[in-house]
């Protein structure tokens, strides 16, 4: 038999081996390199995307603020020009009331009886006056109660006073107002 040595054919095998697998593992470290930095920049850029939506949507928000509260400002400015409205309204329906409380007072007013001081509190009026006797209050008294105006007339306080004479009197005097409804439930 012949003596063959594979020696240094199998030692250059090898180190061609040991190049090859060097060179694919270079390629795999180069090619997974890319993949990581591609993957990187896919991850990045959809985050970029995500942050630039969201900013978007932020500013969106803020103006749709600012427009709630616009409206939140313009209901509550017109709730309150729909309540002086009411209160306008309310004031020009009792205007005629308060000429009539006036002239029903002036037929119901005896000769010798004289106010100097009225208030009116809702539905209510103190009448503070003079009048020459106690039977002119009476007389007072009884028209007050007569009227569809008025009802309720109660006397809180006479005392003598010598203003209008001998037998004069200060007197204070409570009347009710009678009310619209309270006029429709009479008739």
């Amino acid at each position: 038999m012949a003596n063959i040595n594979l020696l240094p054919w199998r030692e250059d095998h090898r180190q061609e081996k040991q190049k090859e697998f060097l060179i694919i593992l270079a390629g795999v470290l180069v090619f997974g390199l890319l993949a990581v930095f591609a993957w990187d920049q896919w991850v990045n850029g959809r985050i970029d995307w995500q942050n630039s939506r969201n900013s978007f949507l932020q500013r969106e928000i803020t103006v749709l603020d600012e427009k709630v509260k616009e409206i939140k400002e313009l209901k509550l400015r017109r709730q309150q020009m729909i309540e002086r409205m009411e209160v306008i309204l309310a004031l020009q329906g009792n205007r005629p009331e308060v000429v009539k409380v006036f002239d029903e007072f002036v037929r119901a007013i005896p000769d010798g009886v004289y106010f100097v001081e009225m208030k009116r509190v809702a539905n209510n009026i103190s009448l503070l006056g003079y009048a020459e006797s106690n039977s002119r209050i009476s007389v007072l008294m009884r028209e007050l109660d007569a009227s569809k105006m008025f009802k309720d007339p109660n006397l809180t306080n006479v005392v003598a006073d010598t203003k209008l004479g001998e037998q004069g009197s200060r007197f204070e005097l409570h009347v009710k107002v009678v009310g619209r409804d309270e006029k429709d439930k009479e008739v």
